[in-house]
């Protein structure tokens, strides 16, 4: 499934300058690429010469210069033994507890157990946590019965077919093949 070639519908800008370069890319393909293929392109996670025009530039830095513009991170300058190394901490707190709340509540207390009725914003949160590795982060502060509660049932969900997810439509089927490339 993660092997699904990625067909652009629409190319009208988005107004955010990485997923707009982002629709220019594919766009520009010559080939459909697949959903991994993309992955590693725009995260610059391969080295294909032949695609490197395709690569997103200095993703992490522009993402992170893009959260510090939106006051939710910080830069600051940390010395590691021999050298100076740019980090970006969380300088929003407020806005960080608010993205953990809203996902512990989507999987405690609006949880409707079928990923097609989820909100897609929702489930590409989950599953950009799980392929971040950061979802255990994301109930740790819940009490021992509520995140053994969050952990199955995202661990349930996490566990579906993606393809046959994807077959549902309601317009997640790009969110279940980035986990199905996460998960290969």
């Amino acid at each position: 499934f993660c092997s699904s070639q990625v067909l652009l519908k629409s190319d009208a800008p988005t107004g955010d300058v990485l997923l707009d370069e982002t629709l220019r890319h594919i766009k520009a393909t010559e080939t459909a690429e697949t959903v991994q293929t993309w992955i590693e392109l725009l995260t610059g996670r391969t080295w294909n010469p032949f695609k490197l025009q395709y690569q997103l530039r200095n993703v992490r830095e522009r993402l992170a210069k893009a959260l510090v513009e939106k006051g939710i991170l910080t830069t600051e300058k940390q010395n590691f033994l021999l050298f100076d190394m740019t980090t970006h901490p969380v300088c929003n707190a407020s806005e960080k507890q608010r993205l953990l709340k809203r996902l512990q509540e989507s999987v405690l207390e609006r949880w409707v157990n079928e990923p097609q009725r989820m909100e897609r914003r929702t489930l590409a949160l989950l599953v950009l946590a799980h392929a971040s590795d950061v979802l255990e982060n994301v109930f740790a502060s819940l009490a021992d019965d509520k995140y053994d509660v969050a952990m199955n049932r995202t661990k349930d969900l996490l566990d579906m077919d993606p393809e046959v997810e994807a077959a549902k439509g309601r317009g997640t089927e790009m969110i279940w093949a980035v986990l199905a490339a996460f998960n290969k």
